[in-house]
């Protein structure tokens, strides 16, 4: 159990730039926050491995749950199955349908509002966005509700499924980020967990893409840097228009 009266919240923190943002902004709003991260058996660690650097110089209590034994049930994904090639290109549904992962969210989120209940805290953060609706249906609008309504009962105490940029870009999401000050140098988004981002997966140039919308510089390394990546169609909306879906833990 927590054993301040802060109110409490654990977010799902992946160490990419969503989840990082969310981190923050959970921070912000004064929250005792504990960060909570999977290793489900992904090709790389490199996200882990930011998410826990990160975590030690916030002083946030981070755990790292090591679900890895599910592996075979999940592994019908180029995330997990380094066998398979990774799919390379602009985000979307024709060349990044094999970057799903089975169930994902549903289990994390599962595990998260476990450990929520475990440590009397009333809230799980997630970093789902509108970008993921064309692509994810565990980051869609309803996806959440329902899981919103499940933690709602599941348990004695209910639980709030939080998801602040459920209906943001991945643009408008890095503005928030950037106002608040924050060094997306200490995020990884490329599908490879390579020495530099590839930046031709589409994580890759979704993130691109996001920084040239903000007319900013991603601060990360990358072996290539394609311009195709600075999709000014990402360009965030004015402040007086709520943030919409567009077309991504």
């Amino acid at each position: 159990m927590t054993h301040s009266s802060t109110p409490a919240t654990v977010v799902i923190y992946s160490g990419g730039m969503d989840s990082f943002t969310v981190l923050h902004r959970a921070l912000r709003e004064g929250l005792e926050v504990h960060a909570l991260s999977f290793d489900y058996g992904q090709r790389h660690a490199r996200e882990l491995q930011v998410a826990a650097k990160v975590c030690r110089e916030l002083g946030v209590p981070h755990q790292v749950v090591d679900i890895r034994a599910i592996h075979g049930l999940i592994d019908n994904s180029a995330l997990t199955d380094a066998s398979r090639e990774m799919p390379e290109g602009d985000y979307g549904r024709e060349n990044l349908a094999d970057t799903v992962v089975p169930n994902r969210n549903m289990i994390l989120l599962a595990l998260a509002i476990a450990k929520a209940v475990n440590i009397g805290a009333c809230r799980v953060d997630y970093g789902a966005h509108g970008g993921d609706h064309v692509l994810y249906p565990d980051c869609r609008p309803e996806f959440v509700e329902a899981m919103k309504a499940v933690a709602g009962i599941a348990n004695f105490a209910p639980v709030e499924i939080h998801a602040p940029y459920l209906r943001a870009s991945k643009a408008e999401i890095l503005a928030e980020g950037l106002a608040m000050g924050l060094d997306y140098a200490d995020t990884w988004t490329c599908y490879r967990g390579e020495a530099l981002a590839c930046g031709r997966c589409g994580s890759c140039r979704e993130r691109l893409a996001a920084f040239a919308a903000n007319g900013a510089t991603d601060p990360l390394g990358y072996s290539q840097r394609p311009d195709a990546a600075a999709d000014v169609s990402q360009r965030p909306a004015a402040a007086a228009t709520p943030p919409g879906g567009s077309p991504d833990v």
